[in-house]
């Protein structure tokens, strides 16, 4: 998937073969960087399938044990523990991305390995036991978000067994339930339980128009207004509305691609890639290219749907203008993922002045404009008609009278 992560596990023995420190979690990485157009761009580092964790060490009573993995082109994760008599608990996390790697981090200005170090703010663990924490935890510092789910730790693994005891996290502590008032034993209540009516769904209302945008240094280089609503088809179609309050935009822009990322709070991540295409010598037209969808589980950062679809054709207007469709479209992504688009209006490529260009419409919106002046007509029409007969009735009835004087 296009924000595909997966899950590493590590198991680390002694010198006599003994387990001394076990790990399983997922993690991914949020970094925006500075390009060579000094404009800041927005990429995602995910865990690769094969990672190694050369430099891991056990840990004992004088010296911390050290969790550490390196993946992908230069990049690589460590997490320091200490211990007391009773307790453990990490110490410190160590990030290094290296931007030479064009594949996440195209056209960056600064190459080479970053580092960035920041203090684990994990609580005391009973020694022995083991940190269990499914929920998705992030950390930011400057321009990198880590974020975390799936986790299971023990350092200082004692007797080369991993503990049977768990210690959560509160993400994952159970939500405590109402208080129940305690009733009298001396009295019996006979009540007659009516079943609850049964009420139909409540049909999902069409979603929040939202306005994004995108900025190249202090130029606005892409607009965007439209109501989302995803339609995931799996055991049965779900209808999601993406909501414009906690939706965040980033993405690229450049002279014949751009891209539009939409994150709803972690859990939707919607990605409109454009491009420019030759209708002649001297015409050229934006499109709508690419679409990737990937639904997120809030809780555990598992992936509930994605899919992608890069053969699209849509939404395209000459370049300089923008296009609008105010009514509902639909972008089939896969055969379980729609997306609904409402009042679009879009410009991907020569915004000028933070302003939509003219606008080119669909031609369902086209249709309805053609059909306005069409009822209008027919309208006046009508009323005319009404005004006639009722002229003819007036007249008729005048003339009755004279008759009868």
């Amino acid at each position: 998937g296009f924000f595909q992560s997966y899950a590493v596990e590590i198991e680390l023995k002694d010198s006599s073969n003994a387990t001394c420190l076990y790990a399983k979690w997922m993690m991914k990485f949020l970094i925006k960087y500075e390009t060579n157009s000094s404009d800041y761009k927005n990429t995602t580092l995910n865990l690769p399938s094969i990672v190694t964790h050369n430099g891991s060490v056990c840990g004992s009573d004088r010296r911390a044990a050290l969790l550490a993995v390196q993946f992908g082109n230069g990049h690589s994760w460590s997490n320091t523990y200490t211990k007391t008599n009773a307790t453990w608990q990490g110490d410190s996390v160590t990030f290094t991305y290296n931007t030479n790697d064009t594949a996440v981090f195209p056209d960056a200005k600064r190459k080479g390995p970053i580092t960035i170090v920041v203090n684990d703010t994990m609580r005391p663990v009973q020694l022995g036991n083991v940190f269990v924490c499914h929920s998705t935890d992030s950390v930011q510092t400057g321009n990198v978000t880590q974020i975390f789910w799936n986790v299971t730790v023990q350092p200082f693994v004692q007797n080369g067994t991993i503990g049977k005891k768990e210690t959560i996290c509160q993400a994952d502590m159970p939500t405590p339930g109402p208080t129940v008032p305690p009733t009298s034993a001396n009295v019996t209540t006979a009540t007659t339980v009516s079943p609850a009516p049964t009420t139909p769904p409540k049909p999902v209302e069409n979603p929040v128009t939202g306005n994004y945008s995108l900025k190249s240094g202090n130029t606005t280089c892409l607009l965007a207004t439209v109501g989302l609503q995803l339609n995931v088809s799996q055991d049965k179609p779900h209808l999601i509305n993406i909501n414009p309050k906690t939706t965040s935009a980033d993405g690229t822009c450049g002279n014949t691609t751009a891209t539009l990322r939409l994150n709803d709070g972690n859990s939707t991540l919607i990605a409109f890639m454009f491009a420019v295409k030759n209708e002649s010598a001297s015409v050229q037209k934006f499109y709508l290219k690419e679409v990737n969808v990937t639904l997120l589980n809030s809780l555990n950062g598992s992936v509930i749907a994605s899919g992608n679809n890069n053969n699209f054709s849509q939404w395209d207007a000459l370049l300089g203008n923008s296009y609008m469709c105010r009514n509902e479209q639909t972008l089939e992504v896969n055969e379980d993922l729609q997306i609904h688009t409402f009042n679009l209006w879009i410009q991907p490529f020569l915004v000028k002045a933070n302003k939509f260009s003219t606008a080119e419409e669909c031609p369902a919106d086209s249709d309805l404009n053609f059909l306005i002046p069409i009822a209008v007509g027919m309208a006046l029409g009508f009323l005319i008609i009404l005004v006639f007969i009722s002229y003819l009735i007036g007249r008729r009835k005048s003339r009755t009278g004279y008759q009868s004087v």
